[in-house]
């Protein structure tokens, strides 16, 4: 099986990453669209983080005019601006986060320039009351789409604005914000790690499981395969070894024969058995080393023939089987005949698996130039138990219908059971089942 491989995954760069000093002051200037994360929900409940971002954006920004306004007495038509910057800023930050950051910085500094003249004693400068926690949900949005290291310096370059603000611009009397800017937008920082870490290491698990899925299925098609070419070796070798025989027999059922005739049927049967010699020990290794597997060398291949039997052996495991066979019943070739028995066999192990206490009908139908397989099973009675690593079974049964240049379809019925139906062609591409064994 030829397996697709992509472009190698980017490896992060460290200046991009933010693990090294250059890389944090690089995302810390950046100006780059970076949306929220989509989440795999319904859609109406993936906007509602942006519904609430935007009720939150609209809260803040009318208490910072309220406070601005009621407690520091400031009545300038600036108010309404710097309201607006404030909300918007929040907004702003579900696409643009560090953008958003310095523009709400900018904003915490031109409101502290405005209440500057008009903060008394017991007022808090350069940050209003609410102004912290208004700033909080921007660092909050960075730190959910960045480093933790570029969150620290977003969250540093924060606390040292207000320390540098005070330490030079303080008014009298004023109280000091730097010990409630640091806790307010630290926690802020914290929850927006851990909410990023949580989703990181979500994705990452999902994309684990995927790969394994994906890996358990081709491990799966190629197990399914491997049999099938330990089937075919021994249709095939079957064949050969008669062809041998034959011509050791040949020279004795003809009166007198030639020697020329003697030689071209010794050349036939010296053939035959360095075919067969050659065959067995290409593909000898995919033999089962168990004497009772019935893959085994002394095992003859099943046929529709037996089918009977596995039928009365689903029926003493508790489902109600019943069987139908239309058209006029012949042998067909190895192959065919033994990927229908496959096929059969797979689909009625699926409804003991999965449909417990169902009634399964089983259909074959010969016609005149294909073999129509059709197994469907009635809604379960109960509940079907937990079945690890199942769910491949259909993998191998398409793959032996494609060697054969056949199809199969499988899909739930209207009455809540299942169906699994197979068209075999009577004669498969190249003649003969030594030719079919080629696709394996």
């Amino acid at each position: 099986m030829k397996e697709q491989s992509g472009p190698p995954a980017p490896v992060p760069s460290p200046v991009r990453d933010g693990s090294t000093p250059r890389g944090v002051g690089r995302q810390l200037f950046t100006l780059g669209r970076d949306p929220l994360p989509p989440m795999k929900r319904p859609r109406w409940l993936a906007r509602l983080p942006h519904a609430l971002v935007c009720y939150v954006a609209v809260f803040f920004g009318s208490m910072t005019s309220v406070q601005i306004q009621d407690d520091y007495d400031v009545h300038d038509p600036s108010v309404v601006v710097l309201s607006l910057f404030t909300g918007f800023s929040i907004v702003a930050a579900m696409f643009r986060p560090v953008a958003a950051w310095w523009l709400g910085l900018v904003t915490a500094g031109f409101i502290a320039w405005t209440v500057h003249g008009s903060t008394g004693p017991e007022q808090t400068w350069p940050w209003t009351p609410i102004g912290p926690f208004a700033f909080a949900p921007l660092v909050l949005l960075v730190a959910l789409r960045v480093p933790p290291r570029v969150t620290a310096a977003v969250i540093g370059v924060s606390v040292a604005y207000t320390g540098a603000a005070e330490a030079l611009f303080k008014p009298q009397h004023s109280q000091t914000t730097v010990i409630s800017t640091l806790l307010v937008l630290g926690f802020a920082g914290l929850l927006g790690y851990a909410l990023r870490a949580t989703r990181l290491a979500r994705s990452q698990l999902v994309a684990q499981e995927t790969l394994t899925e994906e890996e358990r299925a081709r491990r799966t098609l190629l197990e399914e395969r491997s049999r099938i070419a330990r089937e075919l070796h021994d249709v095939v070798a079957h064949h050969m070894s008669v062809i041998s025989i034959q011509a050791q027999v040949a020279p004795y059922l003809v009166e007198n024969p030639s020697e020329e005739l003697k030689e071209n049927l010794a050349g036939i049967r010296e053939n035959a058995l360095e075919a067969l010699t050659e065959l067995r020990r290409v593909l000898g290794v995919l033999r089962s080393e168990q004497p009772d597997e019935p893959a085994g060398p002394h095992h003859p291949q099943p046929t529709l023939a037996e089918l009977d039997g596995l039928v009365d052996n689903v029926r003493g495991a508790g489902l109600e089987v019943t069987t139908a066979v239309a058209g006029v019943r012949r042998a067909l070739t190895p192959g065919v005949e033994l990927t229908a028995y496959r096929i059969v066999q797979e689909a009625l192990s699926n409804c003991l698996r999965h449909a417990p206490g169902s009634r399964v009908e089983v259909g074959i139908a010969y016609g005149p130039r294909e073999l129509h397989l059709c197994v469907a099973n009635s809604a379960p009675t109960r509940q079907a138990p937990p079945s690890p690593g199942a769910g491949h079974g259909l993998l191998g049964m398409r793959e032996r219908a494609g060697m054969l240049g056949g199809e199969l379809a499988a899909g739930p019925r209207p009455d809540g059971g299942y169906e699994v139906s197979a068209v075999l062609p009577m004669d498969p591409p190249g003649g003969s089942s030594y030719e079919t064994k080629k696709d394996v």
